[in-house]
């Protein structure tokens, strides 16, 4: 166990052609992370309004189920940004985006896509995700303004307040 205020690192691997990848996952209790989550094979899913609902709603489930607070949030096309401020003591956003990842390819009704399937994401999501624990305010600060600029990076829009699904017009994030 790490020492309070340390961060426990997990060690995990990944099967990849037939060799294991070792990576960490950083599970810090009570910390803020950021996640970007992509769909498969960078598959458009979310530009159809619809399934950005259904993500939606499926994001506000897993609150209610195991809480944890969203600082900022943009869904594009084949990908999303979060922050999330998880309880204290609470370390598990692997089980979170399990569940979320999971409940939304059974429930979208898409047909998957790629080779190599998983259960939870049934080929509608790449197989990981990054995350980055928040180290301070101005990593914070930074990282909610790039969420919020990122459907301008893409050129989507020509302003970050063009894209109608970012927590930069809400003042209660999902």
């Amino acid at each position: 166990m790490s020492p309070p205020g340390r961060a426990n690192i997990l060690d995990g691997s990944c099967g990849l052609g037939g060799e294991a990848m070792r990576y960490r996952r950083d599970v810090s209790p009570g910390a803020t992370y950021f996640f970007t989550v992509v769909t498969a094979e960078r598959r458009p899913v979310f530009r159809d309004a619809a399934m950005v609902r259904l993500l939606v709603d499926i994001l506000r489930e897993e609150k209610a189920r195991r809480p944890f607070r969203t600082e900022a949030l943009v869904i594009l096309p084949d990908h999303l940004h979060t922050i999330w401020t998880l309880p204290h003591g609470d370390a598990r956003y692997p089980q979170r985006w399990s569940a979320i990842k999971g409940l939304f390819s059974r429930r979208c009704g898409l047909a998957a896509v790629g080779d190599r399937l998983r259960p939870h994401e049934r080929g509608i999501w790449q197989h990981r995700y990054w995350e980055h624990r928040i180290r301070d305010d101005d990593d914070f600060r930074h990282h909610v303004e790039y969420i919020h600029a990122n459907p301008v990076k893409h050129g989507l829009v020509e302003s970050p307040t063009d894209w109608p699904w970012s927590t930069i017009h809400r003042s209660h994030p999902p």
